[in-house]
This record gives structure tokens, sequence and C-alpha cells, in this order.
């Protein structure tokens, strides 16, 4: 029994657990049918308590993590653009400038903390944005997962068009891409508009130690 939970879960984990930008190869990873996961899902709900603040919507699945899983992260175009565009439309674009404190930004790129059972509801979370990618160049341990950001704003500039990508990317990565593995930070109100902006500020101020 434990064997079949094993391998039932394994797929649906693998794409749950990642914190890419991007879809990774997840090697031979098939394709999950609607039956199997149904199953996965009864089992994760079988096996999983609510504790704190961690509760069991964590492990419900929306449409497009429903698609992704069941495409192994590549589903069709004419199915994966629908569902990307909804997402676009339903992401808060704050008005006037999106650029923030980059250095509250390096704070949260730093931070890891939160979501935890025993944290206490409301406390801020950070990003741990350096787990997945490089951000400041000064700053020597970080994740190579995804692509690195260093230089972000020197090379893009900081027109009103990329402070608007660059927030709604930190804010819902399925946005812009149905299977990206990025955490949908603002989506999930991991962080709030105040913390997001701080990050947009981080990658695009041409005093940020990102640019230099």
């Amino acid at each position: 029994m434990r064997t079949m939970r094993r391998a039932l879960l394994l797929p649906v984990c693998v794409s749950l657990a990642a914190c890419t930008t991007a879809p990774t190869s997840v090697g031979d990873r098939p394709k999950v049918s609607p039956g199997d996961l149904e199953q996965i899902t009864a089992l994760l709900k079988s096996d999983f308590r609510p504790r704190g603040q961690a509760t069991m919507n964590r492990i419900e699945l929306d449409e497009v993590q429903r698609l992704c899983n069941l495409h192994a992260d590549n589903p069709p175009a004419d199915l994966a653009r629908p569902l990307e565009e909804a997402q676009l439309k339903a992401i808060p674009f704050p008005g006037g400038s999106l650029i923030g404190d980059w250095k509250n930004g390096e704070k949260i790129a730093q931070s890891g903390r939160g979501a935890m059972w025993s944290d206490k509801p409301g406390v801020q979370d950070g990003g741990s944005c350096y787990n997945c990618h490089q951000i400041s160049p000064k700053v020597t341990a970080f994740g190579t997962i995804g692509p690195s950001l260093a230089g972000y704003g020197k090379t893009r500039g900081n027109r009103p068009e990329i402070q608007r990508y660059v927030y709604g990317k930190i804010y819902n990565s399925k946005a812009y891409n149905a299977c990206s593995q990025m955490p949908r930070l603002g989506h999930s109100k991991t962080l709030n508009e105040q913390q997001i902006k701080d990050l947009v500020g981080l990658l695009l101020d041409p005093a940020s130690p990102v640019n230099q």
C-alpha cells in the first residue's frame, strides 16, 4: 500500500514542490489521467490534517494546476492560453509607479520565513527568491533552478510596461506561463502589494545592487 501511495503521489508532488520561473524538465514523468489525479487528491486528503494556519485548501488544485498535472507541465497551447489570460486579468495592478524600496526588497528576497503551521496568522512571509535565483551579484549563496536576475533592470530599463510585467510575474507567474513552477506570490497572498513593489524595486531601481 505504501509503495502504491508513493507511485501515485510522485507526479503531483513534483509539480507542487518546484519553484522556478519556467517549467523545468521532470525527466520521463508521464501524463496523469483524470482518474489518477482524483485518486492522488483523495490520498493527499486522507493523509494530511489541518494544523494551525496550514489548512486543507493547500492541497486543493485550481484549474491551472489541474491542467499542468494532467499534461506533465506541457499542455496544448489552446488549453493553456485561455487560463493564462484569465490569470492575467485577475491581477490587481496598482496605479502609479510600481517601483518600491529596493532595500526592503532585498530583505524580502533573502527571507524564507512564513507559511508554517506554527506561525501566527498575519505574520508576513518572505519571498525566498534566492532559493531559486541569483539576484544581487554581491550575494554568493543562491539557487540555480531559475535564471539569474543580476543586471535585470540595467539591461531592460524600468519603463512602466517593464514595471507592470515584473509586478505581474511576481504576483502570478502562471499568467505568463500556465505551468510556470514559480510560486504565485501575490495570488496566494504570500506577499502583499507593498512587498511585491519592493521586489520590483530590487530588480529595476538603478540604485539597486542588482543593477550595478
